[in-house]
């Protein structure tokens, strides 16, 4: 019976003619597509975004998981109208969570995620056209140059290095060295990925990034986070391109630059063939990327005769990185970067020939690691690990005395070091959910440790310092081995609120405490930044801010005092020796609450460098795409460590380092920003600075090479102080889909020293200045493909060349500073126009 009753039920509707349509309508469904940004706009690739329904049914349980492909864009296709809450999390950036998006019937929404770098505290979720409220702005947002700039812009090497100094209050001095509100590299610090990147003995940013695997490189002059330390000049963040979920291959810089003379090739000038590669390994699960780059390079340095011009440099740097999701709210990230180098005649210049330069190599590696997990409730925490090795050497061409002459330096360099140095860094922070009370606050805490070691040699033969007749004036000998070695741990931890008000109103509060073994024991570091916009349409908005900034003690100054021994011997025209040998005793002296002492070698030196910056600024919309910003920033530093030759009557000489130092800045920027399309965009600014500070730093008697002759210290303008300086860039369609980006910089000229054979000051130190400096740079970039061959049709192609000093305006780099010099005050090293040509493959 029950039989036929269930062949009745198929049967009958089958035999009883077509069924009428129901009298009621069948759902409609939508599809959700968006994409994920940075802070600038800059679209983030393998960002994973999970969906979840508010309504029981509409989705599973653990909802739905994209990853963003090459273009940063997500899509979720068939939704049921109702209300679904978005999660979007990528390495190296502020996940967003919980927030709620509705999905109507007749309306296909497209959603903006604006992913903030970590540190900064813009987090929102926008459909596209609505204004962000000012009020969730940083209070000191950094200066952000993103990968397309960096692959359109006429830099002189192809490293984002190079592009720092298109940064309002960024130079980059004849030396090569980057300064930072007047404060050299080695006092500041670089992150890649929030990890410290530096050489662990000096500070410098020794360690590079292969450029194809920069998604955006920042410049913080007011970080007034409180998880940021360690640094007290400016802080360089560089975010990597996360691996993505789909396939992607690029060669760059497939052609090399011809070295021409009197109009004939001669051979190669460089060669920097790159290779970039990503895709995922398991679907859905791993994802890789791989950059590396090759380069060979022959810097030919004006005012030297060629071919014994040239500083040779061949290195290779690798970017291996690999993004593993173990579900949408987990997510881990492990990174290689390996950067083995070799540089012959490194600090070669127009007085400094071949023989009596330095050589330069390092090898090294670095393994990190970044895990992040975001919970239901919003809050995410995030673990970091990094260990860092990092081999670095420097000797001279051969075994003769070193000549310091009036006219530049001769003979063989005089000292060699190798160093062995390592760091390890683990780093744990948490990020709340969102609190409610009078107002809305995003808080923040964690803990980072630091430990850093290195063991090394360092040797010197005599110098000679030389009368223009060739008699020796003085000879400087070296006693001792030169046996280096310290280790320093450091701990901090730190909190951080930013407070929303309302709409209008923004504070950023935060406090760090940190630690050393070797330096400053406990230190605290207070911190501040306010956000305000007077009107409801944020055209207007002020900002400021005051921080304290404890660094790092240089591990130079640890062990300063077992460095060789230098031994002064004065002598008359004749060769008459003057007197008795001078020997200056390395020591290091305390300044504290009980005055002025000399303290045994090894001892503790309780002191870390501290800065106290403050800053006043105001942006303000003058229209839809154009954008004025007027900022005043104060900067001083603290407890700086310097070298110092005394020989005070009644007592031994000695070359002292002490923690006396100190410097200080000032700065008033002006910048127009003008965005006249996507394909066009702007910047002009003009920078008003005064620099001084003492002139012995560490960094600048010991990196990258220790100096011969190392004069009385003395406060005076800094080697960066430019009182005057107008940098404009930007990037325009022109016809046939060529990219034009220009770079226009005229500064007043670098300042320098008067000295005499001696190499003692004559007058003040720093009062003489370079002539202006002006260089106009431009880069014409197209993309194309050639569809008439077959196997290559699908391929997209990429050309550009480039002209620096455009205008082949005089700029000298070297001048003869020596008034026993027959060619005192005349300026060489002239810069020129030169070319560059590059060739990439896209596929």
């Amino acid at each position: 019976m029950r039989t036929a009753v269930t062949l009745m039920a198929f049967v009958l509707p089958a035999t009883a003619g077509p069924t009428p349509a129901p009298d009621f309508p069948l759902p409609q469904t939508q599809d959700l597509n968006g994409e994920t940004v940075g802070e600038k706009g800059e679209r983030i690739s393998g960002a994973v975004c999970t969906l979840t329904a508010t309504r029981h049914g509409d989705l599973p349980e653990e909802g739905l998981s994209v990853t963003t492909g090459e273009n940063g864009q997500f899509h979720f296709p068939g939704l049921a109208p109702g209300r679904y809450n978005l999660y979007c999390a990528a390495v190296g950036h502020v996940p967003v969570a919980n927030r709620s998006i509705e999905v109507a019937e007749g309306r296909t929404p497209f959603i903006q995620v604006a992913l903030p770098v970590e540190g900064v505290v813009r987090e929102n979720v926008e459909v596209r056209g609505q204004v962000e409220a000012t009020s969730q702005q940083a209070p000191a947002p950094p200066a952000t140059v993103s990968a397309r700039q960096l692959q359109t812009l006429p830099l002189v090497q192809q490293k984002f290095k190079a592009a720092l100094p298109l940064v309002p209050g960024v130079l980059r001095t004849p030396d090569g060295k980057i300064n930072i509100k007047g404060i050299g590299e080695s006092q500041g610090v670089l992150l890649v990925d929030s990890a410290e990147t530096v050489d662990p003995v000096t500070g410098a940013f020794a360690i590079d990034v292969p450029i194809d695997a920069v998604e955006s490189v920042s410049v913080y002059k007011t970080a007034y986070r409180a998880e940021f330390g360690r640094f007290s000049g400016g802080l360089t963040s560089v975010e990597t391109k996360p691996p993505s979920g789909q396939f992607h291959f690029e060669v760059n810089d497939l052609l090399p630059t011809p070295r021409v003379k009197s109009g004939h090739i001669v051979g190669i000038a460089d060669d920097s063939p790159r290779l970039s590669v990503t895709g995922p390994v398991l679907l859905n699960r791993l994802n890789f990327s791989e950059s590396i780059i090759y380069e060979v390079s022959k810097q030919p340095v004006r005012g030297l005769a060629w071919p014994h011009n040239e500083t040779k440099t061949e290195g290779v740097n690798s970017f291996t990185s690999f993004q593993y999701t173990f579900s949408p709210q987990h997510l881990l990230a492990v990174n290689v970067k390996a950067f083995p180098l070799k540089r012959e005649f490194a600090d070669i210049n127009s007085l400094v020939p071949q023989s009596a330069s330095s050589n330069y190599g390092q090898r090294g590696y670095s393994v990190g690691a970044t895990d992040r997990y975001l919970f239901r409730s919003g809050g995410a925490l995030t673990t970091l690990i990094q260990h860092t090795k990092f081999d670095s050497y420097a000797y001279g061409q051969g075994p003769l005395d070193m000549l310091v002459t009036p006219n530049g330096w001769d003979g063989d360099f005089f000292n060699r070091y190798h160093r062995t140095s390592s760091q390890q860094e683990l780093l744990e922070t948490y990020q709340l959910q969102d609190l409610e009370w009078r107002g809305r606050h995003e808080v923040k805490f964690g803990a980072d440790f630091v430990r850093r070691a290195y063991t090394g040699t360092s040797q010197s033969h005599p110098v000679l310092l030389q009368r223009p007749d060739g008699t020796v004036a003085e000879r400087i000998d070296f006693a001792g081995l030169g046996i280096l070695s310290i280790e320093d741990s450091e701990g901090a931890a730190f909190a951080q609120d930013h407070w929303v008000f309302n709409d209008r109103l923004a504070l950023d509060i935060g406090l760090r405490f940190s630690g050393q073994t070797v330096g400053e024991p406990a230190a605290i570091a207070p911190r501040a930044g306010v956000a305000y916009t007077p009107g409801g349409n944020g055209k207007t908005i002020f900002r400021g801010g005051v921080g304290v900034f404890y660094d790092r003690v240089p591990l130079l100054a640890g062990d300063f005092t077992e460095n060789p021994t230098r031994v002064a011997s004065l002598f008359d025209p004749q060769g008459g020796l003057i007197g008795s040998p001078l020997v200056f005793r390395n020591a290091y002296i305390k300044v504290d609450e009980k005055g002025h002492r000399i303290v045994p070698s090894g001892s503790r030196l309780d002191s870390t460098p501290y800065n106290i910056t403050w800053n006043l600024e105001a942006d303000r919309e003058i229209l839809p795409r154009v954008v004025v910003r007027l900022n005043y920033l104060s900067s001083r530093t603290y407890n700086v460590f310097i070298v110092d030759p005394q020989v005070l009557p009644g007592s031994e000489p000695v070359l002292l380092l002490s923690n006396t130092g100190g410097s200080r800045y000032h700065e008033l920027e002006s910048t127009v920003r003008v965005r006249a399309s996507e394909n066009a965009d702007v910047n002009f600014s003009y920078v008003h600075s005064l620099g001084r500070g003492d002139l012995n730093t560490l960094g600048q008697v010991f990196v990258p090479f220790e100096q011969p002759v190392i004069r009385p210290n003395t406060f005076a303008d800094l080697p960066s102080n430019v009182p005057n300086r107008v940098v404009t860039w930007g990037r325009f369609k022109i016809p046939w889909q060529i990219t034009a980006s220009p770079i226009f910089d005229v500064h007043t000229g670098f300042p320098y020293s008067a000295v005499d054979v001696l190499q003692n000051y004559v007058g003040r130190a720093n009062s003489l200045r370079f002539p202006y400096f002006l260089s106009l740079d431009l880069k014409l970039t197209k993309d194309f493909r050639l569809p008439f061959f077959p196997w290559l049709r699908n391929h997209k192609f990429r050309g550009a060349i480039g002209v620096y000093n455009l205008t082949n305006h005089a700029n000298p780099r070297d001048v003869f500073s020596n008034i026993a010099s027959p060619f005192f005050g005349n300026f060489a090293g002239f810069q020129h126009r030169s070319y560059e040509t590059w060739f990439d493959v896209v596929y």
